[in-house]
């Protein structure tokens, strides 16, 4: 009874079966840009959307989920922001105080007078995860009501929202 005898291979592995390396960004090798993005008139979801996916990166080709990739993102005229329907009398916020009976709430019409960078950032942090890594791409987020911002230093280029 004899043994088959496997000859040598002719390539280091073969092509159907060579792994990939799988490339993971290092926090210093990222470039982080400065984006800039006028509120007036955006729908509120679809503009928190666009801004979530910045703070973290993901259209970048480098993406890596644990490390931060993403840019920074500046946002004014947040009070002139635009929702559909019946939301500016429906929709609510809550906040608690801590103590028993200490829930309050807000309509998002209140809340656009009161405190109009709360409304994106909120909507925003809400489509982060919940991590450490998440707490420190929001502080990437500078939002003001009007149209003045203290960061022409940065000097940030208009974020594409139409990009797909």
């Amino acid at each position: 009874m004899t043994l088959a005898t496997i000859g040598p291979r002719r390539t280091a592995c073969p092509p159907l079966f060579c792994p990939m390396k799988t490339y993971s960004a290092k926090p210093k090798e990222v470039e982080q840009r400065w984006y800039l993005v006028d509120a007036e008139g955006q729908n509120l979801g679809r503009l928190a959307t666009r801004i979530a996916d910045t703070l973290r990166g993901k259209r970048k080709p480098q993406y890596t989920p644990h490390v931060d990739t993403g840019d920074f993102v500046v946002v004014v005229n947040a009070e002139k922001i635009a929702v559909t329907g019946k939301k500016l009398e429906q929709k609510r916020y809550y906040r608690h105080s801590g103590y028993p009976g200490g829930l309050r709430s807000r309509t998002l019409g209140e809340q656009l007078e009161r405190r109009p960078t709360e409304v994106l950032r909120t909507a925003v942090k809400g489509m982060l995860p919940r991590n450490r890594l998440a707490r420190r791409q929001i502080t990437k987020l500078k939002i003001y009501a009007g149209p003045k911002h203290p960061h022409e230093a940065q000097n940030p280029q208009p974020l594409p929202l139409d990009e797909a």
